[in-house]
């Protein structure tokens, strides 16, 4: 296993898992059949999703992938009705329930239940330690296990070939994290090669260096800050989950709203949702306007030729939510100033190096650390471009695509995701119980924020004020 991928492993917790839940939503019910066919003969594709974890090795076990004796699709499938009332009420109680259950250690880190009964059709939802993957491999999974037609056909798994396997790779991490600062490829160097670069181009070699220096000494002073302060999203955590979801919002009405600004989709969205957060607490009795909420992002650091591998190749960086602005447009204006502050900052890619380290590390020496790093914040968020044109699981159209992060550790209270399909961005939020008991409160504020973020927009323009095209995230 990587020493990235172990570090993910350790940093699960007895209450704040590190695995991904993600649901898949139908308006027509789901072969059962069909599905476990297609997964077997797909999913199975990924070495990863038919292997387990076992630790080997003196004086320091090490984790390391081995193929799952007797593996069966049906050990890790499951067909289940939703509960009575057979509502979204009940759906968000399966799904928190299952979101909150860790998976077995002795057999492959998936799972998935197909549930009957979701509204006149169907839900999927599946869950992944993270040790499998990030988001980025994730969207390759997602590429090969679902089809882009209504009638693809399903070729048996015996005649697939071994691809996508991720697993026979040099670690080189410190080499990785430097080409992931210095060049937009972003290719890795092979040692031979690294030396001779250097030895015949000496001053791209320090520039390099330098760069991760400075990537360095930024998280030394992210570090340093003090922490978030305790509030509902941060404290002490207990075994229950809760999740909800928001309306799906445009994307086209997403660039409405940043363009005027030149802002991307990610800065409207993450606006958007430090909106909601600032209402949210506010109803909660704090201060929003003398507090502060920090968000720890993961920045994709994957080379483009490694889309299709599994296994995690990102860093993160603390990101200052604007809570206490008062108006929509300032926090969407500081948002932007701040995001794109991040995307040129090194940090990012001192953190990858700094998990690479952890994953050599024994587990308690990694607990120490991440509980630093986690003090700094108070809840995880991420935003994954998902697929742009509607996706079919056993000939069924794909109504909504979904997923929840993890927040590990024991300080970071909250998650929440975004992901993008077909046109529209959806928002996610999973919270411990105890802190966050209504996350569905959240959910609805950012559709509200949104809401009057783009009626401003809709003013603005036509009251005829210059605009400026609004960027890609």
């Amino acid at each position: 296993m990587a020493p990235v991928d172990v570090a993910w492993l350790h940093i699960d917790g007895p209450v704040n898992l590190a695995q991904v839940t993600g649901i898949v939503l139908t308006r027509k019910p789901l072969d059962f059949a069909k599905v476990k066919a297609i997964y077997a003969a797909r999913l199975t594709r990924f070495p990863r999703f038919r292997q387990r974890v076992v630790e080997r090795g003196l004086p320091i076990a090490a984790p390391c992938w081995e193929d799952m004796p007797d593996f069966a699709i049906e050990q890790q499938l499951h067909h289940v009705a939703l509960p009575a009332p057979h509502d979204q009420a009940a759906l968000v109680d399966l799904i928190s329930d299952l979101a909150a259950t860790p998976l077995d250690r002795g057999r492959p880190l998936w799972q998935a239940h197909v549930v009957d009964g979701v509204d006149g059709g169907s839900a999927l939802i599946m869950r992944i330690h993270h040790c499998v993957g990030d988001g980025t491999a994730m969207m390759a999974v997602i590429r090969h296990l679902f089809d882009a037609t209504r009638a693809a056909a399903v070729v048996p798994a015996a005649a697939t070939a071994p691809a996508f396997a991720g697993s026979a790779r040099i670690e080189n991490s410190i080499a990785y994290a430097l080409d992931a600062i210095a060049t937009p490829a972003r290719t890795s160097l092979a040692a031979l090669g690294a030396g001779l670069d250097t030895v015949m181009h000496p001053q791209a070699a320090l520039e390099k260096a330098a760069k991760v220096f400075e990537g360095a000494a930024m998280l030394a002073t992210a570090l340093l800050k003090a922490p978030d302060p305790k509030s509902p999203l941060k404290g002490e955590f207990g075994m229950t989950k809760r999740v909800a979801w928001s309306e799906p919002v445009a994307l086209d009405d997403v660039k409405a709203i940043g363009a005027p600004l030149g802002a991307k989709i990610n800065d409207v969205l993450v606006a958007a949702m430090t909106g909601a957060l600032r209402t949210y607490l506010h109803g909660r009795h704090v201060d929003v306007n003398h507090t502060t909420v920090r968000a720890m992002v993961p920045v994709d650091l994957r080379p483009p030729e490694r889309a299709a591998e599994l296994g995690n190749e990102f860093g993160l960086v603390i990101l200052d939510l604007p809570v206490r602005s008062r108006s929509a447009s300032q926090r969407l204006r500081t948002t932007k100033a701040r995001m794109d502050a991040l995307k040129r900052s090194p940090e990012a890619a001192a953190v990858l190096t700094l998990f690479n380290l952890f994953g050599r590390s024994p587990k308690a020496v990694e607990d120490l650390a991440v509980d630093l790093f986690g003090s700094k914040a108070s809840l995880v968020m991420t935003n994954v471009a998902g697929p742009r044109k509607t996706l079919y699981l056993a000939g069924v159209p794909i109504d909504r695509l979904m997923f929840w992060v993890p927040h590990p550790g024991r300080q970071l209270g909250m998650g929440i995701s975004i992901l993008s399909y077909r046109g529209a961005a959806s928002l996610a939020v999973i919270a411990d119980a105890g802190l966050v008991p209504d996350p569905e409160t959240i959910a609805r504020e950012f559709n509200r924020e949104f809401a009057r973020m783009l009626a401003a927009a809709r003013r603005r323009r036509a009251d005829g004020a210059p605009a400026v095209s609004a960027a890609r995230a």
